[in-house]
């Protein structure tokens, strides 16, 4: 887990890329393709409802649920009902019960929240993206797991433009490589040119069989990934 190269991305690619691409499939200026066992469109409103078996296709991204609603007015629009959305050009792929989206490029995916791209996974109740600030909220207790090892916290959040990702209450990381696990009530990854996660709150760490304890704990990380625990 503690390895620079996955860590600092581990939001965004953990299929929240997937979700980014759910979202604009609602976006007008790009062409979409809708198939649905019934589509409605009320040419008052700008409403078009689509209900059962919904695919939706742009590009080579598919989302599919059982029904679809989109706003053309408002540029509101969403998907419920055992949500599919899948890129295979990124290898990503995520579904939830619920994915809605709009016209500030909010999106939300709520509900048994599962991505995945090639070997790293995220689950949580629920995912908020915020497109224009690169914003990543995840609520409820998120997990992110890859070949490196896991990250779990109560509330996740990250600043992907600043490789900030923020990991309050119970965080927790466990790391195989480096031999390594860590806690804390709250985590702080800063990347770019830091490279360190700070644990501050009844934090610990084992590695190599050495155990710290201490108010502030910070996880130097190594250009080859390797991760040191100090005081």
């Amino acid at each position: 887990m503690i390895n620079k190269k996955h860590f600092a991305r581990a939001l965004a690619i953990a299929g929240f890329s997937t979700l980014l691409a759910a979202g604009t499939l609602f976006a007008a200026d790009k062409p979409t393709s809708l198939d649905a066992d019934t589509v409605e469109y009320d040419m008052q409103t700008g409403i078009v409802t689509a209900k059962g078996d919904v695919l939706m296709i742009q590009g080579d991204m598919k989302v599919t649920g059982q029904e679809a609603e989109y706003n053309s007015k408002t540029k509101e629009g969403r998907v419920e009902g055992n949500v599919i959305a899948v890129q295979p050009s990124k290898s990503m792929r995520v579904t939830c019960h619920k994915l809605t989206s709009d016209a500030q490029q909010h999106m939300i995916a709520s509900g048994d929240v599962h991505g995945t791209m090639e070997d790293k996974t995220f689950t949580g109740p629920i995912v908020e993206y915020f497109q224009p600030q690169d914003y990543v909220l995840i609520r409820e207790r998120g997990v992110i797991t890859s070949k490196d090892g896991s990250f779990t916290a109560d509330e996740m959040e990250g600043y992907l433009k600043e490789e900030h990702l923020i990991g309050r209450g119970n965080a927790h990381v466990i790391s195989p490589p480096n031999d390594m696990e860590a806690g804390g009530d709250l985590l702080n990854y800063y990347g770019l040119d830091q490279d360190k996660a700070v644990l501050t709150g009844n934090a610990w760490a084992v590695q190599y069989n050495n155990t710290l304890k201490s108010n502030t704990l910070t996880i130097l990380l190594a250009k080859d990934g390797k991760a040191k625990v100090t005081e």
